[in-house]
């Protein structure tokens, strides 16, 4: 794919982020469905990026596919002809610029919603089959390519944090919105695993190879009837690895 393909496609990705500013230390929190939980807990409820802000977070997002992840704030606000006090206020430093752009991908994997008050294996696997077919479009999405290679690339140099950005905002969230699912299944009697146990066993059963054979240029993107095959097979393994007698004596009925 060109590099001016994925501009285009990076471009169309940006709505929604939000910054907040306390004491000049920023924050950033996803904006989806009017209310997402950060991976600490809390919960908040912004508007979007304004126009102006929007064209900011463009002129990034142009940066990162022409020079990676290098580029100075004074470069940022030269090319997007605005002065740097206002970067800074918007988004608190470099990092924020990166930070976000790399959490508004992460929030477009759906998170359903589950009442952990009588909750039954239909619902503890429909949940679970949701957010693995979900998760699994957003790593497969061309956008989600070209951000992962460009964070591969830059890995390890001591030059870069987008390696740490994504690393801490991809799999470590999903993890922190992974963990409290399977600690009500546990309590409600379903797995009989919970913790890392359970989320490193979901993950190398929903992820498996499909990341980084996308990575590495396969064609043959999963399309998505195939992505919800692939991922309901993915939560019949790990409730046959990981649910508990309860769970056997249903899924054979």
């Amino acid at each position: 794919m060109s590099f001016q393909k994925i501009v285009g496609l990076l471009k169309n990705i940006f709505r929604g982020v939000v910054a907040l500013d306390t004491n000049r230390t920023v924050r950033y929190y996803i904006f989806m469905n009017q209310q997402v939980s950060n991976i600490e807990g809390k919960v908040v409820v912004e508007n979007s990026p304004s126009a102006r802000e929007q064209e900011v977070l463009l002129v990034v997002l142009d940066l990162m596919v022409e020079e990676g992840d290098g580029f100075s704030m004074a470069y940022v606000a030269r090319r997007a002809s605005c002065s740097k006090e206002t970067l800074y206020r918007w988004f608190g430093d470099r990092d924020g610029l990166l930070t976000a752009t790399v959490q508004w991908q992460a929030s477009k994997v759906r998170m359903p919603k589950l009442d952990g008050d009588n909750l039954t294996l239909d619902a503890f696997a429909n949940t679970l089959n949701e957010f693995a077919s979900s998760w699994l479009s957003v790593l497969t999405s061309e956008v989600s390519i070209a951000l992962n290679r460009l964070a591969v690339s830059h890995a390890g140099n001591n030059k870069s944090s987008l390696g740490r950005i994504v690393l801490e905002n991809g799999p470590y969230a999903m993890r922190s919105r992974l963990l409290p699912i399977f600690l009500m299944g546990h309590k409600a009697g379903l797995i009989t695993v919970q913790g890392d146990e359970a989320f490193k066993t979901f993950f190398g059963l929903v992820v498996a190879d499909v990341q980084i054979r996308a990575l590495l240029g396969d064609e043959n993107k999963p399309t998505d009837k195939q992505i919800e095959q692939f991922a309901q097979k993915a939560v019949e393994k790990f409730l046959v690895l990981c649910g508990s007698k309860q769970s056997h004596i249903k899924q054979t009925q």
